[in-house]
């Protein structure tokens, strides 16, 4: 796949490493291609820097992994994302999002062409998904959103992460919900003193 990387610091620098690794083309998307956060991520092979409408256009994929409060100005620099799929990585923190909106999804279906928007990878840790593995056992990644492109999409590159599996959490109601989810874990990760270094499994009997 083309994957166009909005947002190069630590999860979307980690995930751009984990998919260049499997193959996929990776285009990191700055303003300027030289001096950027992550340009160490270069040296690895299939991974390019372009500016931000050129990793778009030449992309079928958008990962956006920006602070929640610059999402709508990100959605805007993305430039035409007709029949492409935008994978959102991020999450409201203490408040700090898009201004009318309780979910950084929302705000970019309102701002963007496309409807083909999931919201993916924003449930734990940077860490976990530099690393997924916990003593032989890979945890669990998750995904939300009315495009059935856009799922089975963000479920391969999933798996091609090294998460275990995948599920399927719903549909655009869901939006909000996968948020309040990452701050269950970042709530035990920060405030709870049960460190970084956690993750999560779904077992079923």
């Amino acid at each position: 796949m083309n994957i166009a990387v909005i947002g190069t610091g630590n999860v979307g620098g980690a995930l751009a490493q984990k998919w260049a690794g499997k193959g996929h083309s990776i285009y990191l998307g700055v303003r300027d291609t030289i001096n950027f956060k992550g340009n160490e991520l270069l040296a690895f092979e299939n991974i390019n820097a372009l500016s931000i409408s050129q990793a778009v256009q030449i992309s079928d994929i958008i990962l956006l992994a920006v602070p929640a409060a610059n999402t709508i100005e990100a959605v805007k620099a993305l430039g035409d994302t007709t029949g492409k799929i935008i994978i959102d990585a991020m999450n409201i923190i203490m408040n700090k999002g898009p201004e009318g909106f309780t979910n950084t999804s929302d705000a970019i279906l309102a701002n963007t062409q496309t409807k083909d928007v999931v919201k993916c990878f924003n449930t734990t840790g940077y860490n976990n998904m530099a690393d997924t593995v916990y003593d032989d056992i890979q945890i669990y990644m998750f995904v939300c959103g009315n495009s059935t492109k856009g799922k089975e999409a963000a479920t391969q590159l999933a798996i091609d992460a090294g998460f275990g599996k995948c599920y399927d959490v719903g549909g655009n109601d869901k939006f909000l919900l996968m948020e309040q989810f990452a701050w269950f874990w970042i709530n035990l990760a920060m405030f709870q003193g049960q460190g970084r270094e956690i993750g999560f499994k779904l077992l079923s009997r």
